[in-house]
């Protein structure tokens, strides 16, 4: 084994990186007293040597290594004071990964040791090493491959498919390296992304996460990934090799088919839990800096994500750290976009959310990250935590409301037509301030959170007993309709009544103004089973059956997208507020009732209102040089049939219907009366055409 030297190095870039003839290491903590380098074996059984950093800037710490290469393992040991009253959790028997490692070898593995204070007194240090439990941090290169080039896909027709990075592609029957990267880009999956006609490819978290210890306990693992403990590092059990360049060829192979890639990503919390969990990084580096602590007792940490942890992104720093962070997953890595989870933690400030706090300012001014796709989460479970409408532009965001209240017009719920109304239209209700635009409202009928499509209409309540938790976990209001029967049935009325309540909830996502997203698996029928937190189910549950999909719900989802692909109307990026357009007189949004007069307020405050009819044509906002049609006609009818007395057309121009749930049709048919039968429980869709 050679002997190692340090020399002084440089603070800057931080981690691990490759210069000259050696690597260079920065490390930030404000209250260490020392910090040490553990270089290891090959074969990472052994630690081989110990060196001190021996330069500190300010609070960043730093040395160099000649000779050192690429595929070097190591970690990190911090010295200083172990009192968690005042914040501090310092404990060299602690092997810790770097925050800037850009690959860890694996997981850790649960044993005492992990844990930084000793079991019988929480605020004496425990001296057993954890080594032998931790993954190493590995040296790697910078990219030096082609990325491929970025999609162009304007923000209007943005299609986003949420997908998990492993249950996608776990059971298709033609992907290679199922379950990895490599199959999430493999022919067959590009050929699928291609056929429905989605732009962007979300993906749950793929930043290296821990399986929980009460999951590991329970014969469980952490499936869904929200558990992050290395912000710059792949995720492991996606990698088929060692080699994190299996992730840049699924990003280039996804910009080279046209298609965005957007990462779901956890910057509000860490794996190490609250006091009682492990130490493995951030809390033996600097607790009091990377974590948000209890003013009256430091011991204790604020938990606004509900996870036992909250990271203190206010903190320079940190701050830094999660802009580089993404900067690194956009310009080495090929990411296109981010899908923050709990954002509001991120804009949380001693006085409250704040949409001006350093995480917002800091990334829309940044020249790498101001043009990404930006998306929130607008909740946590913190004080103010709700905070739907309240991000800054250009930020996208999760709606809810959206699927909440779809679900409850077309499960039948009173009073819900002027909800639909609202949310059909952008939701502008929450959205149309500060110069925002009507595709600020990512729309959804489902996420990974919660019901796929098949179980909304097939299960009344959650069905959540594999999760261990007495089921009591999940969502407990689901807005959702077994239509009869619980569960799966051969009821072909039920199961007719079912299919066809899928296409109006999916023809309503599509034919609304805002930014669809549709959840991977709902094209084709896909079920959990009843259960709405399969966050621990790496297995059938979680995955999704390609054997089983619904071809029928694949095609009519497909011919929807293509739809709202050819019709800019529904895909404004200007709001609709029933103003008179110049051009023609004709107001961009009229509201319609079945006999063809203008609806009253007597009608829109009839909770037994089932029949939404909006005329809707090119914003009055729009300018000139924009996209423009003359007219769709949209029907929601969660009602009864009802004759409808159509709208009068211009001269030269007809009605049209392409759009139609009662049998699942996405292709013209002429109207060539004044009036036209809606069928119940449907959704149609009219196109104002040239005759042919």
């Amino acid at each position: 084994m050679p002997v190692w030297t340090m020399t002084e190095g440089r603070p800057h870039p931080m981690g691990a990186t490759l210069a000259g003839d050696g690597v260079n290491f920065a490390v930030f903590s404000a209250h260490a007293d020392r910090i040490q380098l553990c270089l290891f074996s090959d074969d990472g059984t052994q630690e081989v040597q110990r060196l001190d950093l021996p330069e500190r800037d300010g609070d960043i710490w730093y040395g160099f290594v000649p000779g050192l290469a690429e595929g070097q393992l190591y970690g990190l040991r911090v010295h200083g004071s172990f009192c968690p009253a005042e914040g501090h959790r310092f404990n060299p028997a602690k092997l810790l990964l770097d925050p800037y490692a850009r690959r860890i070898t694996g997981h850790p593995r649960w044993h005492g040791a992990l844990i930084g204070g000793d079991p019988a007194c929480p605020d004496r240090a425990c001296g057993r090493d954890s080594a032998d439990f931790m993954p190493r941090c590995v040296v790697t290169a910078p990219n030096r491959a082609d990325l491929g080039p970025r999609p162009s896909v304007p923000r209007s027709d943005m299609v986003i498919y949420e997908a998990h990075p492993g249950g996608l592609t776990r059971q298709h029957p033609e992907a290679a390296s199922a379950g990895r990267f490599a199959a999430l880009a493999s022919d067959a999956m590009l050929a699928h992304y291609r056929d429905l006609g989605i732009t962007s490819l979300e993906l749950l978290p793929v930043q290296a996460f821990i399986n929980d210890r009460f999951l590991i306990e329970k014969g469980l693992v952490n499936y869904w990934g929200y558990q992050t403990i290395g912000f710059f590092a792949p995720e492991p059990r996606y990698l088929a090799t060692d080699d994190i360049d299996e992730f840049r060829s699924m990003a280039r192979r996804l910009h080279l088919a046209g298609i965005e890639l957007i990462l779901d990503v956890v910057y509000n919390h860490t794996g190490e839990g609250d006091a009682s969990g492990p130490t493995l990084s951030f809390r033996g580096l600097d607790n009091a800096s990377y974590y948000r602590l209890e003013a009256a007792d430091a011991r204790a940490y604020v938990n606004d994500t509900g996870t036992g942890n909250t990271l203190a992104a206010d903190h320079p720093m940190v701050l830094r750290m999660i802009l580089d962070s993404l900067r690194y997953w956009v310009t080495e890595m090929g990411v296109d976009g981010f899908r923050f989870d709990l954002c509001t933690t991120l804009g949380r400030l001693a006085q409250g959310f704040d949409p001006d706090a350093p995480f917002f300012q800091a990334i829309r001014q940044d020249p790498v990250l101001a043009g990404t796709r930006l998306i929130a989460e607008p909740w946590d479970i913190g004080p103010g935590g709700y905070q739907l409408g309240a991000f800054p532009a250009p930020f996208h965001e999760w709606n809810d409301r959206f699927r909440d209240d779809v679900r409850r017009f077309w499960r039948g719920d009173a009073g819900m037509a002027p909800a639909l109304a609202n949310r059909i239209t952008g939701s502008a209700h929450e959205f149309d301030h500060s110069g925002r635009r009507a595709t600020t409202s990512v729309n959804m009928l489902t996420a990974h959170d919660g019901f796929t499509l098949a179980d909304v209409v097939s299960y009344a309540t959650r069905h959540n007993a594999a999760n261990g938790e007495d089921n009591r976990d999940g969502h407990a209001e689901n807005h959702s309709d077994n239509m009869g029967v619980e569960g799966p049935t051969e009821d072909r009325a039920i199961l007719s009544a079912r299919a066809r309540r899928c296409r109006n909830l999916m023809a309503t996502l599509m034919l609304s103004q805002g930014t669809p997203m549709l959840l991977a698996g709902d094209e084709m029928g896909n079920s959990q089973q009843g259960n709405n937190n399969a966050y621990a189910q790496d297995n059938p549950t979680g995955w999704i059956d390609w054997s089983g999909r619904d071809g029928a719900m694949h095609r009519f989802t497909r011919a929807l997208i293509g739809f709202r692909a050819a019709h800019p109307i529904l895909r404004q990026t200007r709001f609709l507020h029933a103003h008179e357009r110049e051009d023609d007189g004709f107001a961009d949004l009229f509201w319609w009732s079945a006999d063809g007069s203008a609806m009253t307020a007597a009608q829109w405050n009839d909770p037994d209102l089932r029949l939404l009819c909006a005329e809707v044509r090119t914003a009055a906002a729009t300018p000139e040089y924009a996209s423009r049609e003359d007219a769709l006609y949209l029907v929601f009818n969660a009602g009864e049939a009802q004759r409808l007395v159509m709208p009068a057309v211009p001269e030269g121009r007809v009605w049209r219907r392409w759009v139609d749930t009662h049998d699942a049709t996405v292709a013209a048919g002429p109207v060539e009366a004044a009036t036209t039968l809606i069928a119940a429980a449907s959704v149609v869709a009219f196109v104002l055409e040239a005759p042919q």
